[in-house]
């Protein structure tokens, strides 16, 4: 009979995933991740969270979930004392009467296995609902601080107005992030960032961002950025080709690393992954300075017009991806221990294109 465990643990090891993070995506724990692999049923609180979670699990990682409820459920009863009351103590008789017993002891365990059945299933979705009702129906009310978090189908966003709150609802997160507005269905897709009108009056509301959604749930959700556009991040919107330095006005001696080149040039996104702890600060164009101490799984999202400048205690600690025209350039991990500043700007060459670089300065 095959294993369910072996099954679970074989996929996960073929997707190349850790338990640590199919346990931050499907929020079960790794110690029950790895129970579920080792078919080990005592680590579990009660059978309908085994259950649950089995069901969970084998979905994240593109299984039959039927398939391996239905290995559990075997593997369960095969494993269960026969009861007493249906244990015969062989005695001679007749052999019609032994054929009479033999087909009472099948009767029964048929009626034993179809109770025992329709009870886990019944148990079984009391608990999916539950697990279910955990990640739906939050609200969260949009303030002048970025709400960054993953949000799932149901969730509510709250934007206060002057003619009252205006409702957006989390409609779809498969493929892509649909928002139910009153104006429309509103859809982001994954690296994009959107400006979204809300209510309808031509004038964008807020800046969604989405830096991760599912290619086949809905139970995974997604993982947003989402801005009021207000005066401190309109200037987002548009690159002022103005402001963008000529390579002649550069320091000749300084190192440059090209990302690429344009015949314009336009607003990009750079996403960090903190992978440890370390001091993160920086600088959009010409704003204000943000600091603050990152930790492993802390991922930030900044969207500039012209330039970011970076400072990274330990460039070992983070990795950086550049958001440009729906590409994603990855730049390299640098030394451990090593101190990071640079700039992440356009600029214009002597050919016309523009370029997005990588200034290293001291």
């Amino acid at each position: 009979m095959e294993s369910y465990g072996t099954i679970l643990k074989n996929k996960r090891e073929e997707k190349g995933l850790e338990l640590e993070t199919i346990s931050r995506e499907t929020s079960i724990t790794s110690t029950y991740l790895k129970a579920l692999e080792e078919e080990n049923a005592v680590v579990f609180p009660g059978e309908p969270y085994l259950v649950g979670f089995l069901k969970i699990y084998a979905e994240y990682l593109g299984l039959d979930s039927q398939k391996l409820l239905q290995l559990y459920h075997a593997k369960t009863l095969q494993e269960s004392p026969i009861p007493d009351g249906l244990i015969v103590r062989r005695r001679p008789k007749v052999l019609i009467t032994v054929i009479i017993i033999i087909s009472v002891l099948v009767f029964a365990t048929g009626v034993t296995f179809a109770v025992l059945f329709m009870k886990k299933k019944a148990e079984e979705h009391a608990l999916l609902v539950a697990l279910q009702n955990d990640f739906q129906s939050k609200k969260y009310e949009l303030t002048e601080k970025p709400l960054a978090t993953r949000i799932y189908k149901g969730d509510q966003l709250i934007l206060g107005t002057r003619s009252g709150d205006v409702v957006v609802t989390v409609a779809n997160t498969v493929g892509d992030l649909s928002l139910e507005t009153p104006a429309g269905i509103q859809h982001i897709e994954l690296s994009e960032e959107l400006e979204v009108d809300v209510d309808g009056d031509s004038k964008p509301e807020l800046i969604v961002y989405v830096s991760d959604v599912s290619t086949g749930t809905n139970d995974r959700g997604a993982e947003v950025r989402i801005l009021l556009k207000n005066a401190s991040n309109a200037a987002a919107g548009e690159t002022k080709t103005s402001e963008i330095p000529s390579v002649e006005e550069l320091p000749q001696n300084q190192k440059r690393t090209v990302i690429l080149e344009d015949t314009r040039a336009y607003p990009f996104t750079i996403r960090a992954d903190f992978r440890a702890g370390c001091l993160f600060r920086y600088r959009l164009d010409r704003k204000d300075a943000v600091e603050d101490y990152l930790a492993n799984g802390d991922t930030v999202n900044m969207t500039a017009s012209n330039g970011v400048r970076l400072w990274i205690s330990n460039g070992n600690t983070v990795k950086l991806q550049v958001i440009a025209a729906t590409k994603t350039y990855d730049i390299g991990v640098t030394k451990a221990g090593e101190v990071i500043v640079q700039d992440i700007r356009w600029i214009k060459d002597t050919d016309g294109k523009f370029k997005l670089v990588i200034n290293e300065l001291d």
